[in-house]
């Protein structure tokens, strides 16, 4: 670890100047051609190979050419902005501030895309690539549908990576899992009436009333069960009517069902039969319907089952030496309650692991901001990642 602390403390000042500039380009879901353009001119000066935009418009690049393959994958799309009055600084200026890059993307999570792509350069360069084919991809449209990008990505090149890193914010800790989720859509339905004689309709409000009290009630058992546990949340309701003066014949609620390992579509199915038992009501997974920056429609369907990599595991055990040989301690543990686009490696049968810098909890947040030493560390760890493996 000593010669890549050395060749990462030669290339920090240019890593973290990257990154700035990734920060400083917008790029909101859906709006990502610019930086996947700047990513894409970046991994040709530091001497990427068979550099690919697929039709999605996601990105990867190779280093080495070996049997053995590892995919870093990072996403580069971000969340909007709709508060910038309350942050401190300009959340598209990447200020540094007492050792803390700000900007909306600074977590989640271009920090990770630029160690990434310099990570790989330095395996290249040290010559730790030998016998082995590195992968670093920059994807798109994850807030809105993670893990259809990688799908995409890998039935168009033909990438079927050996192991997976997701870049994702873990404050450098190495994370075992995540939650899965389920994005659920409940309809009820009425009858229209003039809101002048209501009696003569059927309100579809008012029979979601009781099917909203059950959604809270299973929450609640769910969140009561502590730990680990999933959680459902209400988290968009509509209605339709004919007018403002007229009764609702039709409402719909959205859900967000977080997975824990073991719970699976029938428990899902069993879950939401019980809450729409004897309404006129109906239930669905929410398909999402997307278009890329590049033009390509993009049907997502939000189930996912959790996952969690066991500690027995090569990849697991390879990742916990070059954290103890950088850090001089035993890794620290974390899982995620959040999805990412490990949902498409694990279904496939990729062993993932997931580290990352920047505090998560800051993700999506006003004043967004990663510690700058994180993402030189996060660098380091990388490359040595792409060493041992």
């Amino acid at each position: 670890m000593e010669t890549i602390k050395n060749a990462v403390k030669d290339i920090e000042a240019d890593l973290i100047a990257f990154t700035r500039e990734l920060v400083r380009t917008r790029s909101y879901t859906g709006e990502e051609e610019k930086i996947i353009r700047l990513l894409q001119e970046k991994m040709t000066a530091l001497g990427y190979e068979d550099i690919r935009v697929d039709d999605m418009g996601n990105l990867v690049g190779r280093i080495g050419h070996g049997g053995k393959t590892i995919l870093f994958d990072s996403h580069v799309d971000t969340v909007a902005v709709s508060d910038a009055s309350l942050w401190r600084h300009d959340p598209f200026g990447a200020i540094i501030e007492d050792g803390r890059l700000y900007g909306r993307g600074a977590v989640d999570m271009k920090s990770a895309a630029a160690a990434s792509v310099y990570a790989g350069a330095l395996a290249g360069k040290l010559g730790l690539a030998e016998n082995k084919t590195i992968l670093v991809s920059c994807t798109v449209m994850e807030e809105d549908c993670d893990g259809e990008n990688l799908k995409h990505m890998f039935k168009q090149t033909g990438i079927i990576p050996d192991y997976a890193v997701i870049c994702e914010p873990s404050d450098n800790r190495l994370v075992t899992g995540h939650k899965g989720k389920a994005q659920i859509s409940v309809k009820t339905k009425g009858v229209s009436a003039h809101g002048s004689a209501p009696e003569k309709g059927s309100n579809a409000i008012y029979e979601m009333a009781d099917i909203i009290r059950r959604i809270d009630s299973t929450a609640g058992g769910l969140t009561a069960a502590g730990g680990t546990a999933g959680t459902l949340v209400a988290s968009r309701i509509s209605s339709t009517s004919e007018s403002l003066n007229a009764v609702p014949f039709g409402c719909e609620i959205y859900l967000d069902r977080r997975l824990t390992v073991g719970e699976t579509l029938e428990t899902v199915q069993q879950e939401m039969d019980a809450i729409i038992e004897g309404k006129k009501a109906s239930w669905e997974i929410g398909v999402l319907h997307r278009k890329s920056w590049t033009g390509l429609d993009v049907s997502y369907h939000p189930f996912h089952p959790a996952w969690e990599i066991e500690k027995d595991h090569p990849l697991f055990i390879a990742c916990a030496k070059v954290i103890e040989a950088y850090t001089g301690a035993a890794p620290e543990l974390d899982y995620w309650d959040f999805s990412t686009n490990a949902v498409t490696t694990t279904a496939m049968g990729i062993p993932t692991i997931g580290l990352g810098p920047g505090e998560y909890k800051l993700a999506h947040m006003v004043n967004e901001n990663c510690r700058v030493s994180q993402i030189v560390d996060a660098c380091a760890l990388y490359t040595g990642i792409m060493e041992v493996l």
